[in-house]
C-alpha cells in the first residue's frame, strides 16, 4: 500500500525534472497527461511541492549545502530541496517526509546508493532547519536574469525578489457590480477595478464562477484593455488570444472582438471561458502574423510572446527555464507582430501592444523601435490617467509595471502596454 502523500511528492518530482531535463515549465507539463493519473487532492498538492520549491531553491540549496560535504547528483539534489519545503515551509512531521524522501531515493536504480546520506542529510537539517530557515534571507533570482533586471531597475531588483518570494494572491476580473461580488466573495476591491482574494481555496467552487460572474486575471494584465477603453460597436482583434482574458474584457465591453490564436488547444480554453461567462466572440484559429481581417479594424490588442519574467512569483519555476537563450528570436517575432497589427487598423485605429515581461528589450525599446519604423503611428500618452498611480507611466508615457508595486497590497505581476494610434 503506498504511503500517505508518496503520489503527490512523486509526481512534484517528476514535474521538477521536466523543467530541469526538458527544459519544460511547470504550465507546459501541467498541459499534459503527467499528473492525470492522481487524485484531485494529489494533484494540487504535487502542483503545490513543485512551485513551493522552485521558489525556495536557494534557500534549500543553502541548507544542503551546509550539511554535505560531497555533492549530491541532480535528482538527489531535488529529491532533498523538496524534501526541506516540507520540512521549512509546510512544517510538516519529520519522520513522515525523511522516509518519504528515501522511499524516492530507492526507487531509482541508478541513486537507490544515496539513501543513507538523503537520511542522515535530512535528520541532521530537520533539527536545525525551522529556525535556520526564517532567518536565511530572501532568494536572490539567478545570475543571468538578475543582472538584466539591475541593469533595467537598478536596487530595486531587491525588492522585486522579495515579491517574487511572496508569491501571489489571486486576482479576478468581474464583468459587472465589482464592489458586490468583493463583498460576496470577502475580496479586497482594488483602486484599479480588480478583486483580491488572498486564500481562495478551489477557484471553481468560489461563488460566481460557475455563473460566469468573473474570470481569473492578475490585476496587472487586467489593465492595459481598461487603458484601451474599447466601446460597443467597435470590431477588435485580440491577437494571441489564450487564455482569453482580454477577450472576456473587450467582450464585456461590448465590442465586436476576433479572438485569433494558433494553438487550437489553447484557444478551447478561450470558447471555454466565452461559454462559462456567456460574452461573445469569434474564434479563430489561425497565426496572427500571416492572419487578416475582411476589413481594417477600429483596434488590435497584442500580449505578444515574450520571456514573461513579469510573472516570476506566480511561476517561480521560470527563471531556471533558460528563456533568455531564445531573446534575439523573440525580439525578432515581436517586432514582426507590431509591424502586421498595424497594417490591420483603419485610420485612427489603435494597436495596445503589451507583455508580461520585466525587460526594457520587450517593451519600451520594443515600441522606440516600431515608431521609428512607422512614420504614420504615434504614442498616446498615459501620463494622468485616473487608474494610473505616476510612478507606473515612463517619461515616454507607457505602461512599466513591477511585482514590488503596491506592497501593502501583495504586489502585481510585472507588465508593459503602449498603445500607438495609427495616424
Amino acid at each position: 500500500m503506498a504511503k500517505p502523500g508518496h503520489a503527490a511528492r512523486r509526481a512534484a518530482l517528476t514535474l521538477m525534472s521536466g523543467v530541469r531535463v526538458e527544459g519544460l515549465s511547470l504550465a507546459e507539463q501541467l498541459g499534459t497527461d503527467v499528473l492525470d493519473d492522481l487524485s484531485p487532492a494529489d494533484r494540487a498538492r504535487a502542483q503545490r511541492l513543485a512551485t513551493e520549491t522552485f521558489r525556495n531553491r536557494a534557500r534549500a540549496d543553502r541548507l544542503i549545502d551546509t550539511h554535505i560535504k560531497r555533492r549530491p547528483s541532480d535528482p538527489v539534489r531535488d529529491i532533498l530541496r523538496l524534501a526541506i519545503v516540507e520540512l521549512c515551509v509546510d512544517r510538516a512531521a519529520p519522520h513522515g517526509v525523511v522516509d518519504g524522501a528515501v522511499t524516492l531515493t530507492r526507487a531509482s536504480r541508478k541513486h537507490s546508493g544515496s539513501a543513507g546520506m538523503v537520511n542522515a542529510v535530512l535528520r541532521k537539517i530537520a533539527e536545525v532547519a525551522p529556525d535556520e530557515w526564517s532567518d536565511m534571507p530572501v532568494p536572490r533570482l539567478p545570475a543571468p536574469i538578475r543582472k538584466r533586471f539591475r541593469a533595467g531597475y537598478g536596487n530595486a531588483v531587491a525588492a522585486m525578489e522579495a515579491a517574487h518570494h511572496a508569491g501571489a494572491p489571486l486576482d479576478l476580473t468581474v464583468n459587472e457590480d465589482a464592489a458586490g461580488w468583493a463583498e460576496k466573495l470577502g475580496a479586497e476591491l482594488l483602486p484599479t477595478g480588480s478583486l483580491r482574494l488572498r486564500d481562495p481555496g478551489q477557484v471553481s467552487a468560489l461563488p460566481g464562477f460557475a455563473e460566469g460572474a468573473w474570470w481569473v486575471q492578475d490585476a496587472a494584465a487586467a489593465l492595459p484593455v481598461k487603458l484601451l477603453d474599447p466601446h460597443p460597436g467597435q470590431r477588435i482583434a485580440d491577437l494571441c488570444a489564450a487564455p482569453g482574458g482580454k477577450t472576456l474584457q473587450l467582450a464585456a465591453a461590448g465590442a465586436e472582438v476576433l479572438a485569433v490564436e494558433l494553438s487550437e488547444p489553447r484557444l478551447r480554453r478561450v470558447s471555454e471561458n466565452l461559454k462559462r461567462t456567456e460574452l461573445k466572440a469569434e474564434v479563430i484559429a489561425a497565426d496572427a502574423l500571416t492572419w487578416q481581417p475582411d476589413a481594417p479594424l477600429d483596434a488590435v490588442v497584442l500580449d505578444a510572446p515574450c520571456s514573461a519574467t513579469g510573472t516570476i512569483r506566480r511561476h517561480p519555476d521560470l527563471p531556471f527555464l533558460k528563456s533568455l537563450d531564445r531573446m534575439d528570436s523573440l525580439l525578432g517575432l515581436q517586432a514582426q507582430m507590431i509591424d502586421h497589427a498595424l497594417s490591420l487598423l483603419k485610420p485612427g485605429g489603435k494597436l495596445l501592444y503589451c507583455t508580461c515581461s520585466l525587460l526594457p528589450i520587450e517593451g519600451e525599446r520594443q515600441v522606440k523601435s516600431a515608431l521609428e519604423r512607422h512614420g504614420d503611428a504615434t504614442l498616446v500618452d498615459l501620463t494622468g490617467h485616473p487608474l494610473l498611480a505616476p510612478e507606473w507611466v515612463t517619461d515616454a508615457g507607457t505602461l512599466r509595471l513591477r511585482p514590488d508595486y503596491w506592497p501593502e497590497r501583495g504586489g502585481m505581476d510585472g507588465f508593459f502596454a503602449a498603445i500607438l494610434v495609427r495616424t
